[in-house]
């Protein structure tokens, strides 16, 4: 049963990266468009109370999907760590409380891996949450959205608020963010090999030496298993959202390396850091509670978001 269905369905972010893909999504559910509502930064600045308020007033959701962020990879997480903790903690604080003050009937938050523990055992199981410290370079991001679950959960015991949260791996796919300040690791290696190429350069330099390894979920999976938990999940534990397998950032720029066809040399800067050691997440839980299992085969999927780059990427 499409429990959306008549729900008027706000979607913070949705002009985003996942947002877009969430947005087709519901309409691919025969949601009508007029109960689907994009809420954009320039409209409402969403770390101020007043203006959730003020959202709230406009659209009257039954249903909100909290998309948006602040966030970015190793770089940008250390260049903005005050800046990355409060916009997203006071982006979730502010929806949250009024979602309980405008009863809400639905609260999807999305979170992020990197909230887990530094050493997390691979794979991450959902109990493993607060083991530990997340990793330095990401922690004040990680630790503002980890917040957010302990805010659900209470406002779930307290007051009956139907919050869930969920922790998706690093996303990719086509639209994805390739600004060289701001991007996440595969749409920086390829553009930095589609721009070597153009430039004829014959090397390009990565961060680290290669040997972490991460988890990715195509866009349009993560989307899916959005749209799939707002209809069918309404538990108050989180839940991990992976495609369930792990490559390391050596073997990841191989394949982009040879994906791209750049002929050149790939040079790894050990003075930059790695980040976390290892990111993959046990997905039992989505499979049990919604029925999601990613779709998406990985070498598709890069070659997918090669060629959108190729393409729209650098209009």
């Amino acid at each position: 049963m499409n429990t959306l269905i008549n729900k008027r369905i706000a979607v913070t972010g949705g002009n985003g990266f996942l947002g877009k893909f969430v947005i087709e999504r519901l309409k691919k559910l025969f949601v009508p468009e007029e109960y689907i509502f994009v809420i954009s930064s320039s409209e409402y600045d969403l770390t101020k109370e007043e203006n959730v308020i003020r959202m709230y007033e406009d659209i009257k959701p039954d249903v909100v999907i909290h998309l948006a962020a602040e966030v970015g990879g190793i770089g940008a997480n250390m260049d903005n760590p005050g800046r990355f903790f409060y916009a997203n903690m006071a982006m979730g604080l502010h929806l949250i409380e009024q979602a309980r003050i405008f009863n809400i009937h639905k609260f999807v938050q999305v979170g992020t891996i990197c909230a887990y523990p530094n050493l997390t055992p691979v794979p991450f199981k959902e109990e493993d949450l607060w083991n530990g410290y997340p990793e330095v370079t990401n922690a004040p991001y990680g630790v503002a959205k980890k917040a957010l679950l302990v805010m659900l959960q209470a406002y779930r015991e307290q007051y009956g608020l139907n919050g869930i949260y969920l922790l998706p791996v690093n996303l990719y796919g086509p639209g994805d963010n390739f600004d060289t300040n701001t991007s996440h690791v595969i749409p920086a290696i390829i553009k930095k090999c589609l721009d070597a190429k153009e430039a004829g350069a014959n090397h390009i330099e990565c961060w680290g030496t290669g040997s972490a390894s991460r988890e990715f979920l195509y866009v349009e999976d993560a989307a899916n298993a959005v749209v799939m938990s707002a209809i069918a999940y309404d538990g108050a534990a989180p839940v991990n959202v992976g495609a369930g397998f792990e490559i390391t950032i050596k073997d990841l720029v191989d394949k982009i390396v040879g994906l791209t066809r750049f002929e050149g040399e790939v040079i790894w800067d050990a003075s930059k850091p790695d980040g976390q050691p290892r990111r993959c997440l046990n997905v039992d839980r989505a499979k049990e509670q919604f029925n999601f299992t990613a779709q998406t085969d990985f070498a598709e999927g890069l070659q997918s978001t090669i060629d959108w780059y190729i393409k729209e990427g650098n209009k």
